[in-house]
C-alpha cells in the first residue's frame, strides 16, 4: 500500500487554490515552489540573497516536517527573474548544497509579483543524504 502524506503551511495561497506544501508518496517528496516570505510573519526580504535565504529556512522546515532534510533533496528548480539577481542566489544555493549536489536548473522567469526575487521547487527521496554514492565526472 503507497503511504501519501500532504502537508500545508496555513498559507492562505494553498488554501484558497487547493494545493500542498509537500506531498510525500513513500520516500519521495516533491515540494512546491517556494518562495523567501516568512510564513509566520508573512514579511519577506527586499534583496535576493535574504529572501533566498528564507527560501531555503521554508524548504528545510517543509522537508524536516515529513522527515527529510536538504540533504535528501535529488533535484532543485529555481527561478529568478531578473537575471542581475542570478549571482546572489546562486551563492546561497551552492553554500546550502555543498557536496549534496542536486540535479539543478536555473531559469529566468516572471514569478507571481515583482517583488518576489526568487523561488525554488525541490524534489527529494527520503535517505538519499545518507545512502552510498558515486561521483562521476565525464565530459559529455
Amino acid at each position: 500500500m503507497v503511504a501519501v502524506t500532504k502537508l500545508k503551511s496555513n498559507s492562505t495561497i494553498e488554501a484558497r487554490n487547493n494545493y500542498s506544501r509537500a506531498i510525500a508518496i513513500d520516500d519521495w517528496i516533491v515540494l512546491a515552489n517556494t518562495a523567501g516570505r516568512d510564513f509566520k510573519t508573512r514579511t519577506m526580504p527586499a534583496d535576493a540573497a535574504g529572501q533566498a535565504e528564507q527560501m531555503f529556512r521554508n524548504i528545510e522546515g517543509a522537508l524536516a516536517a515529513l522527515g527529510s532534510g536538504l540533504a535528501d533533496v535529488v533535484r532543485a528548480r529555481v527561478s529568478v527573474p531578473d537575471p542581475a539577481d542570478m549571482p546572489a542566489v546562486v551563492a546561497v544555493f551552492a553554500k546550502k548544497f555543498q557536496g549534496i549536489d542536486p540535479v539543478g536548473t536555473f531559469t529566468c522567469t516572471p514569478l507571481a509579483g515583482p517583488e518576489y526575487k526568487v523561488e525554488m521547487e525541490v524534489t527529494a527521496y527520503r535517505g538519499a543524504g545518507t545512502a552510498p554514492t558515486k561521483r562521476l565526472s565525464v565530459v559529455l
